[in-house]
């Protein structure tokens, strides 16, 4: 396996802002540090079942993906505008406890399956770097955990960007919640671009 390009690309893949590090930015700037952890924890748990699917039925995937990729496709991006529209929506004030629950570790980890960058990405690492030189039921495991784990640290790195500039993204929250909503705007919109 070439590892120094199976190590960029997960790197450059799971660090690069998508849903999951901006909803992870989000969340911390909102709740702080500790009130994303569960999230994160989720989106890690998350990638985690993702790898390990695409490593046991990648060729199914393969065949399948292409067939249902347009609706993956318009479902992510809706799903990503109505987040886009949740964030520009949001105000200065703390939700309820409820709402904050809805930031955890189920959401995390639901978000990856309705992810089109988190599945790409997983069918792509997998078909590219492990099934062609790692067979055992043993390396998937082992690569799962570890791209989880990548997955896990690049949204605690967005968290903490998050809660280390909440005074000043608080004081700025209006033009912040816009420049987030753009950016899913236009996470949801490349999908269809590329």
């Amino acid at each position: 396996m070439p590892v120094l390009s199976f190590l960029l690309y997960v790197f450059i893949t799971s660090f690069t802002p998508g849903p999951n590090n901006l909803m992870a930015m989000l969340s911390a700037n909102k709740y702080g540090f500790k009130g994303t952890l569960k999230f994160c924890l989720g989106v890690g748990a998350g990638f985690f079942v993702i790898i390990l699917c695409s490593s046991y039925f990648n060729l199914m995937l393969k065949n399948f993906i292409p067939k249902i990729q347009f609706f993956m496709s318009i479902f992510g991006a809706v799903y990503m505008l109505y987040l886009a529209y949740k964030i520009l929506r949001s105000n200065q004030k703390g939700e309820s406890e409820g709402e904050r629950n809805k930031n955890g570790f189920i959401s995390g980890m639901i978000l990856q399956f309705i992810n089109p960058k988190g599945i790409l990405y997983g069918i792509t690492v997998v078909g590219t770097f492990i099934l062609p030189f790692y067979h055992s039921v043993l390396s998937f495991i082992l690569f799962a955990v570890f791209l989880g784990f990548v997955g896990f640290v690049s949204t605690m790195c967005w968290s903490t960007f998050g809660s280390l500039f909440q005074r000043f993204l608080n004081k700025y929250r209006m033009a912040f919640n816009v420049v987030m909503s753009l950016l899913l705007l236009y996470s949801a919109v490349s999908i269809f671009i590329h």
